[in-house]
């Protein structure tokens, strides 16, 4: 697995943690593919945590993958969600 820094490790368990950010959105960021995310979470995250996640990823309620999502939902973030610059979270 790539060398992450901690602040990056935690933004990319932020952001596969929250259902509506797709696998695609973290590979597109970081270059990490689901499998790679999947990893980083196992050695991350407590047991039962992980396993919760993995859960939760698999069941019809998530939309971590592209192909799951409603097709007219065309971003990665919220429109409420503040901006995100060089994977930093911007002052306002």
């Amino acid at each position: 697995m790539k060398a992450l820094s901690v602040a990056n490790k935690d933004r990319i368990i932020e952001m596969a943690w929250e259902n509506r950010t797709p696998f695609e959105a973290i590979e597109a960021q970081f270059h990490l593919k689901e499998s790679e995310v999947v990893k980083l979470m196992r050695t991350e995250l407590k047991r039962s945590s992980f396993n919760l996640w993995r859960k939760r990823v698999h069941s019809g309620v998530s939309q971590k993958h592209l192909h799951k999502r409603n097709p007219e939902i065309d971003r990665f973030k919220c429109s409420l969600q503040r901006n995100i610059s060089l994977n930093k979270i911007s002052k306002r």
